[in-house]
């Protein structure tokens, strides 16, 4: 988040910061000065502080810079942007490095959500096989992270 924060600085965007160690005052002064301040472009905000009694329904880009293990997680974040009182479009973005851990993740959550809405559809064709294919991804991914043949120096 400071990264983010001194980038935006550093091109002349002005940004405010919602994270979850601020005080209640420190958290409603960022989104007054978001709704408010016309200059203020950006809100950079932790994904756990964004995802709970926050409208921010003047922005409509929204862009998940870290990853959750949970579809919900991310769908909240989201969610604080397409709230009552939006007018525009909402575009959310994930950023994902390829060939990374984080891509293997983003698959994993995709794919939990994928069962997640058969399974509330009252479809539970596949359920068991995506089961079995999570599993198998996150074994991958813990072998992947134990092979000493992988460890960078």
């Amino acid at each position: 988040m400071d990264a983010a924060e001194e980038h935006f600085a550093k091109v002349g965007l002005k940004s405010v910061s919602i994270r979850g160690d601020q005080s209640a005052k420190a958290r409603q002064n960022a989104i007054d000065s978001f709704h408010s301040d016309p200059a203020t472009a950006v809100v950079v905000a932790s994904l756990t502080a964004a995802g709970v009694g926050l409208n921010l329904q003047a922005a409509s880009n929204v862009v998940l810079a870290e990853l959750s293990w949970t579809s919900a997680e991310q769908t909240q974040a989201i969610d604080r942007v397409h709230r009552i009182g939006q007018e525009l479009p909402v575009t959310a973005w994930r950023i994902i490095a390829a060939h990374t851990i984080d891509a293997r993740i983003a698959e994993l959550i995709d794919s939990k959500a994928g069962l997640a809405a058969r399974a509330l559809d009252g479809s539970d064709e596949d359920v068991a096989a995506e089961s079995n294919i999570q599993l198998e991804a996150l074994s991958s991914l813990l072998r992947d992270a134990l092979d000493p043949s992988r460890v960078r120096a």
